[in-house]
């Protein structure tokens, strides 16, 4: 897919703030994340890629949020690709001192489904992103829930055919080389080495999927 798009397509990302990215300070409106660099690459391959891209990513979004502008910035949109990056903060609010915005296992899994079923009625590609953090320490129970959060974006994307970027053993293997700090200095948002990364292995599995 990512190889040959023969004709014009609109791709929709939707998340939180590492979709985000300050794309509604960016003239252009991309951001200055992930979503870039993965527009960026692509012009670069064939600088006619006939590709929308359009970010939704609203920071500080759980599934919650992501569930009530759905119609608006998803099913309105009629994308010819979805990628869904969500979950960090459904996780971080019992963290930062909100544990009543925290959105749990279960909460989280049901809410995520509803939504991907909608958007599979839309007949477009979806592409489902893992949420992640950046620590070292593999007991700590904020990575913990995050990582359950990772295996339910995981079966999801079994569920509905979907096309998997898992996120966190790729920043495992880079701060085994280096540092947390030069991937995400609050183990959350990441550094533009980070965004980079992102990209990387989102272009990496959607092409390991095209069936061209």
């Amino acid at each position: 897919m990512t190889a040959a798009v023969s004709k014009p397509q609109r791709w929709v990302f939707i998340g939180d703030s590492i979709t985000d990215t300050g794309r509604r300070e960016d003239p252009e409106g991309y951001g200055d994340g992930y979503v870039s660099r993965i527009r960026e690459q692509l012009l670069v391959d064939d600088p006619a890629y006939p590709v929308e891209f359009v970010n939704r990513g609203v920071s500080g979004d759980t599934v919650r949020e992501l569930r009530q502008r759905w119609q608006s910035d998803v099913t309105a949109l009629k994308p010819d690709l979805l990628s869904v990056k969500i979950g960090v903060n459904d996780v971080w609010r019992s963290f930062d001192g909100a544990p009543n915005q925290a959105v749990n296992a279960e909460e989280y899994r049901a809410t995520l489904r509803g939504l991907l079923g909608e958007a599979s009625i839309l007949e477009c590609r979806l592409v489902l992103v893992t949420p992640f953090l950046v620590e070292v320490d593999k007991a700590d129970p904020m990575r913990s829930e995050v990582e359950t959060r990772a295996r339910i974006v995981g079966e999801l994307a079994d569920e509905f055919g979907a096309v998997l970027v898992a996120l966190q053993p790729a920043f495992d293997a880079a701060v085994d080389a280096s540092t947390p700090q030069r991937w995400a200095p609050d183990r959350v948002h990441p550094s533009g080495p980070g965004h980079l990364l992102i990209a990387r292995e989102w272009l990496k599995a959607v092409r390991a999927a095209d069936p061209d």
